[in-house]
């Protein structure tokens, strides 16, 4: 009767294995409007994130990580499906029925697209997504379950519109968001996960509490003893409570025993908040770092984002990779090969494999990487880039579709995007313009806005200032 206790176990730890076939846990960590620069192991001085400086130094930091869209829902719908999101409709964000109908998009991702989440339910993962959606507007919209997803937590709606009687409720929410990660990886046991915690922060509005400003006060306009804060203490004791989280699950982790058998990757879904934007509020102090660009633009600063991964024993630890060029796109196609899991025969991707770079090669990208954007661009000209952009290489080239600008940078020497030497590479200029308008045609047809593309400014007497122009600024997408 010994006996059967043993076989017990051992088949249990059979089935266990089986289950795990050498298969990581896989969480996806993904920021909002956090830029290139606002963490400290991406050169920050001002902004503490220790624990995800010490992520960087435990994993590999890459310094050209791209998201495939300027704003939110674009960029988070080619992570999701390795797909450029022009490709479903997605444009913008999301807003209302009428908006979306009146930019040409639809109103959600079809949820029988494939997906990270149901490619990977099919290779034996439990899967959960927690925090921002924002790849459907919930107008009689599919539920986030309809995408594959076995678990799915509290969402931007219930961050941002919590109980009126804790007016800090959405300032807790990446704490409320990790908490239930635990709980959901405890009710994993030893079958493998793969988790979307999609944070609020550092998106506007921000609200931080008492106890997380306190940290920053010496940042205050007039010094510690003014009682009004200033918007970059704001901002900065949003990023340093969202790495307190981030810390608090990681230790999670540890204490579960799983820190070593998951795959980590922290992200953002696109560059830092314009300060113009009327409903930006304290976010629009983040930092692109050396780049040209904010959020919204396809100059680096609106789409170049950190991009960490951590897997100890797998991924090179202290690497800062900085030759190798990943993008959002990749991720999908990345996990597949790296879990095993069985790609759609007709599903076409438009991300590559980088498993052999997230391991350590540093090697060139096989494919180039292209962009769009059909609205305006808020702030200063500086940052209005052209609708189209393509990177091959170290080139990197914008324009408009009827060429109106053209320039080209080589992104080796020339980081912030100054000098368009467009004019001394005429073949080459040639060659990326052709890339970008074919794959343009390849796009769903949609209105653009009539600034779309243009380096433009309301001089004084072009158009009415004031009150009306930041209304108009804040309802850009």
């Amino acid at each position: 009767m010994r006996l059967l206790p043993f076989l017990f176990l051992c088949l249990t730890a059979i089935s266990s294995a089986s289950a795990r076939d050498g298969k990581p846990n896989i969480l996806f960590i993904l920021a909002d409007d956090l830029g290139w620069g606002d963490l400290g192991c991406y050169g920050n001085r001002t902004i503490r994130t220790p624990n995800l400086d010490a992520m960087a130094r435990e994993g590999t930091l890459f310094t050209q990580f791209y998201v495939n869209g300027s704003v939110c829902s674009p960029s988070r719908c080619a992570f999701f499906t390795g797909q450029y999101p022009a490709r479903q409709r997605i444009h913008g964000h999301f807003a209302t029925p009428e908006q979306n109908t009146a930019r040409g998009m639809s109103s959600w991702l079809d949820p029988q697209v494939p997906n990270a989440a149901r490619l990977l339910k099919s290779a034996g993962y439990t899967t959960a997504h927690i925090g921002k959606w924002h790849l459907g507007n919930n107008s009689g919209g599919p539920a986030i379950q309809d995408y594959g997803f076995d678990h799915v937590g509290s969402t931007e709606k219930e961050g941002a519109n919590g109980p009126a009687a804790d007016p800090y409720y959405r300032a807790k929410s990446t704490a409320r968001f990790v908490d239930e990660c635990l709980a959901f990886i405890d009710r994993c046991g030893d079958t493998p996960f793969y988790l979307q915690l999609w944070t609020l922060v550092p998106h506007a509005t921000l609200n931080p509490t008492p106890e997380q400003m306190q940290p920053y006060a010496r940042l205050r306009a007039g010094g510690p003893k003014f009682p009004h804060a200033a918007a970059i203490e704001i901002f900065a004791a949003s990023v340093t409570d969202l790495d307190t989280q981030v810390g608090r699950l990681l230790a999670g982790l540890k204490q579960r025993g799983k820190d070593q058998d998951t795959l980590i990757l922290f992200s953002s879904d696109n560059g830092p908040e314009d300060i113009h934007i009327g409903n930006a509020g304290h976010s629009g102090v983040g930092s692109a770092g050396p780049f040209r660009g904010r959020k919204r633009s396809l100059y680096e600063g609106g789409i170049r984002v950190p991009g960490i991964l951590r897997w100890p024993g797998k991924i090179p630890a202290g690497r800062i990779e900085d030759k190798a060029v990943l993008s959002g796109v990749d991720w999908l196609p990345t996990l597949c090969q790296l879990v095993g899991a069985r790609l759609p025969a007709d599903l076409a991707l438009d991300g590559e494999d980088a498993s052999d770079v997230l391991r350590g090669q540093s090697r060139p990208r096989t494919r180039p990487l292209f962009w769009e954007w059909r609205f305006n661009i808020a702030g200063e000209p500086f940052h209005h880039s052209p609708q189209l952009a393509v990177r091959e290489g170290d080139w990197k080239l914008l324009l408009n579709p009827d060429r109106s600008r053209v320039e080209l940078y080589d992104l080796k020497t020339d980081l912030t995007q100054l000098n368009n030497v467009a004019e001394h590479h005429p073949e080459l200029v040639e060659k990326l313009a052709q890339q970008a308008t074919t794959w343009a045609k390849t796009l769903p047809p949609g209105p653009r806005d009539p600034a779309a593309g243009k380096m433009n400014y309301a001089l004084p007497g072009s158009r009415p200032a004031g009150p009306a122009a930041a209304s108009k600024a804040k309802r850009s997408p």
